[in-house]
């Protein structure tokens, strides 16, 4: 396949992590014992995985709960880092797996399209701009006086999901 006709191309990516196989100490016993080690185990939450997605395809992943599908995005979001393997995405990418996540509920809806949209790469100028086009996208032209926490929960859905379509971005998570 040719490179420059991939979006998205991962080759041997494993992501392990380390977990405490007991609970973690209090204050006091952390003082009571202040040597005393937890046992830890290496979680492999990814071990060699490999795909690559061509330009304009839409590409879905799926699997049990605790399989690594969450730990991928975040690798190639660069919420994790890698442990080993490469990862590369032509052009631009905008993660949205927490959905609406930097939302401030205490603010309007044109704040936090302005706020998001900065965050996701527009210009100031930019966010405002599209905050038009973002409302009437999800369907939200009679809400603008709200505040976020006065949103329902789909409408906020609605309002993160508008933003990150009006990103402009070449490869979406």
């Amino acid at each position: 396949m040719d490179a420059r006709a991939l979006a998205v191309d991962v080759a041997g990516v494993s992501k392990t992590f380390r977990v405490p196989r007991q609970h973690v100490m209090t204050f006091k016993e952390r003082a009571m014992h202040p040597f005393r080690r937890v046992p830890v185990h290496d979680l492999h939450a990814l071990h060699n995985v490999s795909c690559e997605i061509e330009k304009g395809e839409f590409f879905g992943i799926v699997g049990r709960n605790g399989s690594g599908k969450s730990t991928l995005l975040k690798c190639l979001a660069g919420i994790y880092q890698a442990d080993a393997g490469r990862m590369s995405v032509a052009g631009r990418l905008v993660p949205f797996i927490e959905l609406g996540v930097g939302f401030n509920q205490e603010m309007s809806a044109f704040d936090n399209v302005v706020i998001n949209g900065v965050m996701m790469g527009m210009s100031p100028r930019g966010a405002r701009d599209r905050f038009k086009a973002v409302i009437e996208f999800a369907e939200l032209e009679d809400f603008l006086d709200l505040k976020l926490k006065n949103y329902s929960s789909g409408m906020q859905v609605r309002l993160a999901f508008s933003l990150m379509v009006q990103a402009d971005a070449d490869v979406l998570l």
